[in-house]
């Protein structure tokens, strides 16, 4: 029989004769379930706000892009891209070729950027499901652009009378000097809307997208330079082996980039954040469980005469102060169980019934994790091992001595 455990679970729900103990006593275990609660909403709060916010970048990033190492463009042979289709882990690829251009309609103008896009495209991507005005439809020289385009350039959806003046610098002209004064020193293209996007304002403002061919014409590249692959992989298949597949095939002249590794600022910013406000909550609890210690200290002083009933039936020191520390332990770990079980409580209400609201239609995003959970538990617990740690090293072998005499 483990003694001091026995001992120590007995004081836990046993009250004292001072009144003063039992109001610490409360209190402190309402401080660790307050505390345990408010760390582990705040946590899901900020995974909240981070999936929220990764979820606008996923909707045009792919699970792996394949871009140029040096220059805009690399050319793609045909067999390279029929060798890609047979490569294990790849559920769908799609070449893309982006270019900087001037976009005006009705004496209105922008600078944007033009995405000719293949086929596979909104098999590959998530763009399609941005789309809240009209269609991704391509074909026929049409387009779909960002409403933050649409709205700054009055455009509209299959206005054939009034299309969309896309100017592309020519690469390069040849030929005398007065041939090339006299020549038009950009290309130009006309296109149709055919639908609107809308994710977040930063892209809403920077996509036109259009067929790859008509882009590929716009910008006098031939059918085989790209300045971009996007792939869909398969998630039954490791992401490093597949990337392996790929750069052996493709060589040196692309660098193969994941969403994590084509947003690094923004994953670095929400990281920065989350860490940021999981340590200011964890100096809050360590503020909070100096209750702990006081808690346990004024126990061992109201204790005081079984101390010295459970020292002269053989007890030690040492085993007088494990049923001090694990009433502690105990004490911490129940209370950060409680709080925890609050919180997912506040949590889940949320995730099913959005009472708390942003914007008249959008709900406060959180999410429920196991590493969450785990976290607040194992901080909470630490912690709390720490702070008995503290209390329980007031029994000395004086002290009982003294006790005993």
């Amino acid at each position: 029989m483990n003694v001091p455990l026995f001992i120590a679970k007995r004081y836990l729900r046993s009250k004292s004769s001072q009144n003063a103990v039992n109001i610490i006593n409360a209190v402190t275990f309402a401080v660790i379930v307050i505390g345990s609660a408010a760390l582990f909403i705040v946590l899901s709060g900020f995974s909240g706000l981070k999936n929220f916010s990764l979820s606008f970048s996923n909707t045009f990033d792919p699970h792996l892009k394949a871009i140029p190492a040096s220059g805009k463009v690399f050319t793609l042979s045909e067999d390279q891209a029929r060798a890609l289709t047979t490569l294990p882990g790849i559920i769908s690829y799609s070449k893309e070729l982006e270019e900087r251009v001037y976009l005006t309609h009705n004496q209105k103008s922008m600078i944007a950027y033009i995405k000719g896009v293949d086929g596979n495209y909104t098999q590959t991507t998530a763009i399609d499901s941005a789309v809240f005005l009209g269609q991704f439809d391509l074909s026929l020289e049409q387009t779909v652009a960002g409403i933050g385009i649409a709205s700054l350039l009055n455009l509209s959806l299959n206005d054939f009378r009034s299309p969309l003046a896309v100017l592309a610098p020519k690469p390069g002209n040849k030929g005398s000097p007065t041939q090339r004064f006299s020549e038009q020193p950009y290309n130009q293209l006309y296109v149709v809307m055919s639908g609107i996007y809308q994710v977040e304002e930063e892209l809403d403002k920077k996509y036109i997208f259009t067929e790859l061919p008509v882009v590929q014409a716009l910008l006098e590249r031939d059918s085989t330079q790209i300045s971009g692959l996007n792939f869909k992989l398969d998630p039954a298949f490791k992401e490093e082996s597949v990337r392996r597949e790929i750069s052996a095939l493709l060589g040196d002249a692309v660098l193969l980039k994941n969403r994590r590794e084509l947003n690094q600022t923004l994953y670095r910013m929400l990281n920065t954040e989350n860490l940021a406000t999981y340590l200011i909550f964890t100096l809050v609890l360590i503020i909070a469980l100096f209750n702990v210690v006081g808690a346990i200290i004024m126990m061992i002083l109201d204790k005081k005469d079984h101390l010295k009933t459970l020292f002269a039936l053989g007890l030690t020191h040492l085993e007088l102060r494990r049923v001090y520390f694990l009433q502690g332990v105990l004490l911490t770990s129940l209370g950060g169980l409680i709080g925890v079980f609050l919180g997912v409580l506040l949590i889940g209400s949320q995730l099913l019934f959005g009472w708390l609201l942003i914007t008249p239609s959008l709900a406060y995003p959180v999410a429920l994790t196991w590493e969450n959970f785990g976290i607040v538990l194992l901080t909470i617990i630490l912690l709390g091992i720490l702070a008995s740690k503290i209390a329980s090293s007031r029994i000395r072998p004086k002290i009982l001595w003294k006790s005993a005499n």
